[in-house]
């Protein structure tokens, strides 16, 4: 279905009301995580690109209206999304601010700190310093007293252990955020915080990282599987390989591609054989009558122990196509 509620035209001062069908196919929409009281939308949004300060502030919100609208209760956002960093942490404040304030117990806010945030020693990697300090910021970016949501964004090979995980746990029972996640940490170093979470009655919520049908190295080293016997959330970040799982790239690289710009993507990765691949999956989503995207978005739901994938989106029409996924 598609509903357009919220009052247009954006910003003219009046009302915003959400759409009443919200969760009228909640069974569909949502997911257990893990062994949790959390159900996730099984397509979340996420804000890594297209909602930054370079980005139509009006463009952002129409496309956070239309997932709302549709049962997408969470947005994935991290302190150096952008650009510039922190932009899109801002834009979601912005967004609070304007229409989603009065829904703020309705949606699943994650942020995340792990990335270069700002110069000198304490802006990037695992210290409790860096942590505690960027969700301080990321809470006043955002207009929020609380992230339902909090990750180490990536594995940090030189803080101790215990030192990043002390610093998540004491961040819950302070109320900065409600539950933990960790992005991209080894699977030995998983099976640590796992032990060490849950010793200290805060649980690993939910584990990130990139899974697609061109990337799949978490089923390859058992990290999806340790997560699904362990009571943990698994969600894929680049489901559709920053859009090279789409039909975008089946004829070629189109100028306004990020291919083309070489930004997120190489013209290097797009080989002959990589190419003959997506044409090959690209007809046999069309017997199904799907799209390739749509496609891809089905495998990586379909793999055991997945709880939801992080799209992005440029428009409302891409997200709609997307969503298409779990009709």
């Amino acid at each position: 279905m598609h509903y357009s509620v919220y009052a247009p035209p954006f910003g003219d001062g009046g009302e915003v009301f959400p759409s009443p069908h919200r969760y009228d196919n909640s069974d569909t929409i949502f997911t257990r995580c893990g062994h949790s009281g959390v159900l996730l939308p099984k397509i979340s949004l996420g804000f890594w690109h297209n909602f930054g300060g370079n980005d139509p502030y009006e463009r952002s919100r129409a496309i956070t209206h239309y997932a709302f609208d549709h049962g997408i209760t969470h947005f994935d956002l991290a302190n150096n999304y952008g650009p510039p960093y922190g932009s899109a942490e801002e834009t979601m404040g912005r967004l609070m601010d304007d229409d989603f304030r009065p829904f703020r117990d309705e949606l699943f806010i994650s942020s995340k700190a792990g990335y270069d945030m700002w110069p000198g020693p304490y802006g990037n990697w695992g210290s409790r310093k860096y942590l505690m300090a960027s969700l301080d910021q990321s809470l006043r970016r955002m207009h929020l007293d609380y992230v339902d949501l909090f990750y180490s964004h990536r594995f940090d090979p030189e803080t101790p252990m215990e030192e990043t995980l002390q610093a998540l746990v004491d961040i819950v029972r302070q109320g900065k955020a409600l539950y933990i996640g960790i992005s991209r940490w080894p699977l030995e170093a998983l099976k640590f915080a796992d032990q060490y979470l849950r010793e200290r009655d805060v649980p690993l919520l939910i584990f990130q990282d990139k899974l697609n049908m061109l990337s799949q190295e978490p089923i390859d080293n058992g990290t999806l599987e340790y997560c699904r016997t362990h009571g943990i959330g698994f969600i894929s970040f680049s489901p559709l390989q920053q859009g090279l799982l789409t039909d975008r790239y089946l004829n070629g690289i189109p100028g306004d591609s990020r291919m083309s710009r070489n930004t997120s993507l190489s013209s290097n990765e797009l080989t002959p054989e990589l190419l003959q691949q997506l044409r090959a999956w690209n007809d046999e989503a069309a017997t199904n009558g799907h799209t390739l995207a749509e496609h891809a978005l089905r495998w990586v739901l379909a793999q055991q122990g997945v709880t939801s994938v992080i799209v992005g989106a440029s428009s409302v029409a891409q997200l709609e196509r997307n969503l298409k996924a779990i009709d």
